[in-house]
């Protein structure tokens, strides 16, 4: 990852209900409001639809549904964390952006075997350990619906 180094890696922290996940800040573009979502027919159950950011048209991956999460009830805190990964601005819908932090190298564990599903396989890279915290790091390239997105992405261009 980009940003992972010898002096550690400095990430974006998310909130999902009450787990912390963390993602190379190299790859997150801006952090928006949560804001009304574009339904798109026929797309992946992770992919929520598309938004309008400043004349672009970007796919939004509500997290919760690509983790299996219940949908809860919508809160001030919510935010669009805007991150591009293979070549597409994506959006990931999070329940809130929390703060970023340095993880020194010392701090960072490799995910435990139990971690690694069928379908989420490497999706998650390590886990910090701050402060009595843990942060789950995630790999977005494995966790993003990517050819979903790239199918979005295709028909919101005409």
């Amino acid at each position: 990852m980009a940003g992972f180094a010898g002096d550690g890696m400095q990430v974006v922290v998310f909130r999902l209900g009450s787990e912390e996940y963390g993602v190379d800040i190299d790859l997150v573009r801006e952090i928006i409001r949560r804001t009304d979502v574009t339904p798109v027919p026929h797309a992946a159950k992770a992919v929520k639809g598309v938004i309008n950011l400043r004349g672009k048209i970007i796919a939004i991956v509500d997290l919760r549904a690509r983790f299996g999460l219940q949908r809860r009830q919508e809160s001030p805190a919510e935010r669009i964390v805007v991150v591009e990964v293979a070549g597409h601005l994506v959006g990931v819908e999070v329940d809130a952006a929390t703060e970023v932090l340095r993880l020194p190298p010392d701090s960072i564990e490799p995910p435990p075997d139990v971690l690694a599903s069928e379908d989420m396989a490497d999706a998650v890279m390590g886990v910090g350990k701050i402060d009595g915290r843990l942060v789950v790091l995630l790999r977005l390239e494995r966790v993003l619906p990517l050819a979903d997105v790239a199918k979005v992405d295709q028909e919101s261009r005409g």
